[in-house]
């Protein structure tokens, strides 16, 4: 469970209060309205009753559920009467998938979309989508979990990128990237151990994933991507930042399709 959701997601007090509603019936009706819900945070002692039903309807819903501390609540519902829930909203609605294609047949391009497997730092998130809207991709997809959310600090670091950016948010990662490869985006994880970036055409519809700060990309989203790509080192230390990095292999996305006229971005 998340014990420090305000450090986590790197929202200061203003920024966190900003973006909630809490206790029992407000919190209630405003799942059931439909409207678009980060996640519902519920205080570790509270169960049973309305909170039962709420997180019920969370969960038919599909919204990611948070257990935090009742101090922690406490502080970031601004001492108001939260009665052990609160909701979070996103600073920006999120897209689906489709509409990541639909921009693109709408400018008659290739896809070009941005992966992030686990950004959890807010400020990588929102430099990715600044980088990417200035590079002319076509998306985001993120996943729910274990990822920095579109909160203030995303949306704030993105700069008003996040106007013009399409981010959606998907379960899996991996599958994701299943039905992606189904619609014939080429998919490429950016990982040290790759070959080199800039030996590929990325004129086709392509994906380009970013892995986790420290960890890189998982696993399993290695090995459903179609090639590993690497920028290469010339320093002691052998990594990039995750935007820095992402900023890099937009860059020479936009350079292959400007060499090839044909996928112009």
């Amino acid at each position: 469970m998340e014990n420090e959701i305000l450090e986590k997601n790197n929202l200061n007090e203003e920024e966190a209060r900003t973006q909630i509603i809490c206790g029992r019936n407000p919190v209630f009706e405003a799942v059931r309205s439909g409207r678009e819900i980060d996640r519902l945070l519920v205080a570790h002692s509270v169960s049973g009753g309305s909170v039962a039903a709420i997180i019920a309807k969370c969960k038919q819903s599909g919204i990611l559920i948070k257990e935090v501390s009742l101090q922690k609540l406490d502080y970031l519902c601004g001492g108001a009467n939260h009665q052990g829930v609160a909701v979070q909203f996103a600073s920006q609605s999120y897209s689906e998938v489709e509409d990541i294609f639909a921009l693109a047949r709408e400018k008659g391009q290739a896809p070009f979309i941005i992966i992030c497997d686990e950004i959890e730092d807010p400020h990588n998130l929102g430099a990715i989508i600044r980088t990417a809207e200035c590079c002319g991709a076509h998306g985001i997809i993120i996943p729910k979990r274990r990822s920095a959310s579109l909160n203030a600090t995303v949306a704030k670091s993105a700069s008003g990128a996040l106007e013009y950016m399409p981010v959606a948010r998907v379960t899996n990662i991996a599958n994701e990237i299943e039905k992606l490869k189904e619609k014939g985006v080429w998919v490429f994880g950016a990982d040290m151990d790759g070959k080199d970036y800039s030996s590929f055409d990325y004129s086709v519809p392509c994906a380009i994933v970013i892995g986790n700060e420290g960890k890189g990309i998982g696993p399993l989203v290695r090995k459903k991507c179609d090639e590993i790509i690497s920028l290469p080192m010339f320093g002691k230390i052998n990594s990039l930042n995750a935007s820095v990095a992402a900023g890099v292999l937009m860059y020479e996305v936009v350079k292959k399709r400007k060499i090839n006229k044909g996928g112009a971005v």
